[in-house]
């Protein structure tokens, strides 16, 4: 099932989109808090804009060097437990939504990630438990102004500006994670080509990690790491962000 949040011009609204990624049918309340019923009024994707499918109530969890050769060619050894950061909710970013590049920073890089939506507050979940705490997963851009990230000795204004956290296009509730073809594009060059088969930690020790210091509530989003390839972007250019199986976020970016 996929659920996608949308406008028309009005208040955000929620969908069911079908398995072409063409058709919208709106759904009652917010399905994370609601069970899922039909309105009976239905609408296309080109015909309204995509939101941000969640925007986490509490909070972002960034995973950080989880994939071997990323963390070779961040200059170091992938470390030995889940390194865990926090992002601020208010970095949260929808389909298209512009990235703006901040003037402190004069390097901004993409990174594609995996994002797993959590379904239900938890604490102290076992990987095996972890299943049952999920949501569902969307495609992220955990964007990084990469010499902030190095001056500043930790991560949370280099990777926490307003538009660093784009989501979408929508989660996908049912699908099996472990061996998913990622890529990011530049201006539909390819720059990132990795699947999630080469995730150092898998998403289930991922999230029974993060539950061990945190408690995890309903639409928090746990970005699960970037493989190698890593690359900045110039004002004016669009990163595209695949994952198969859930589809593409695109974002331009850009300076003001």
């Amino acid at each position: 099932m996929r659920i996608a949040r949308y406008t028309t011009g009005e208040d955000p609204t929620y969908g069911l989109v079908d398995g072409a990624g063409d058709k919208i049918a709106e759904i009652s309340g917010d399905p994370l808090y609601s069970k899922i019923e039909l309105t009976g009024r239905t609408t296309t994707v080109d015909e309204v804009r995509l939101l941000a499918p969640v925007i986490p109530r509490s909070k972002v969890i960034g995973i950080g060097k989880n994939y071997a050769e990323h963390a070779r060619e961040m200059g170091g050894e992938a470390p030995t437990e889940p390194l865990m950061f926090l992002v601020p909710n208010t970095a949260v970013a929808g389909p298209d939504d512009p990235v703006v590049m901040p003037p402190q920073s004069q390097r901004v890089d993409y990174e594609g990630e995996l994002a797993v939506v959590i379904g239900r507050m938890c604490k102290d979940v076992t990987p095996q438990e972890a299943r049952q705490v999920v949501f569902g997963y969307t495609v992220a851009n955990d964007v990084t102004a990469r010499d902030l990230q190095k001056s500043d000795g930790q991560w949370s204004r280099a990777k926490g500006f307003d538009t660093f956290c784009p989501l979408g296009p929508w989660i996908e509730t049912d699908l099996d994670v472990s061996d998913l073809r990622l890529q990011t594009r530049v201006d539909g060059e390819v720059r990132q080509d990795g699947t999630t088969a080469d995730m150092i930690h898998d998403v289930w020790t991922l999230i029974s990690h993060a539950s061990q210091a945190f408690t995890l509530l309903p639409g928090d989003a746990i970005l699960t790491g970037t493989p190698e390839g890593i690359g900045p972007v110039e004002p004016g250019q669009r990163v595209e962000v695949e994952i198969d199986q859930i589809g593409v976020l695109g974002n331009p970016f850009l300076r003001r």
